[in-house]
């Protein structure tokens, strides 16, 4: 285990893991340096636009270390940051959102979009089509996310949700077929 700049194996994260749910604060600490760049990508797939990207990644890190009691430890570590990391830039794409919409509104003139635009390079049709399908069909929108932007394999998403492998493959799928009609092609 090295964490000057190399990358730990999946069982030396899991053990980090354990380490910091007992309380271990150096352990904690040595988890998120470890992470970090993999909470970034999974960040990344949401926000290409790299400052907010890093702000995402910033509150994924504060809630995997206010939430790291909530890991149970049966599935990878990195599977259950995955989750956390995606939830935590939805909820950034969220407030964003909303500041942007904030600031517009108080604008009399139409804002320029290269100062104002807090959500530069973000594919907005497709988070805006996980929103309206978190709306109608809530129990497509984490299978769906966990495998378009987490990258995550079906077995995966599985085991994180505890699903059977064939209901979040029919998940997924409803999903994409559900969020297809809402996204824009090439303009």
């Amino acid at each position: 285990m090295s964490l000057g700049g190399l990358a730990l194996e999946p069982d030396e994260i899991d053990d980090l893991a354990r380490r910091a749910q007992d309380g271990d604060r150096a352990a904690l600490e040595d988890l998120l340096a470890a992470v970090r760049p993999r909470a970034l990508n999974v960040c990344r797939g949401v926000f290409p636009y790299s400052p907010d990207a890093e702000d995402a990644c910033q509150e994924a890190l504060i809630s995997v270390a206010a939430k790291i009691g909530s890991w149970n430890g049966r599935g990878r570590f990195t599977t259950w940051l995955h989750v956390v990391a995606l939830n935590a830039a939805r909820s950034a794409y969220r407030r964003m959102k909303r500041q942007a919409i904030a600031a517009e509104a108080e604008q009399v003139d139409r804002p320029d979009p290269r100062t104002t635009s807090v959500i530069a390079g973000t594919r907005l049709d497709m988070l805006e089509a996980m929103e309206a399908l978190e709306r109608d069909h809530p129990q497509y929108v984490e299978p769906l996310i966990l495998r378009l932007y987490g990258e995550l394999t079906y077995d995966e998403i599985a085991e994180q949700l505890g699903l059977p492998v064939g209901t979040v493959k029919a998940q997924v799928h409803h999903g994409r077929r559900l969020a297809r009609p809402m996204l824009r092609g090439p303009e």
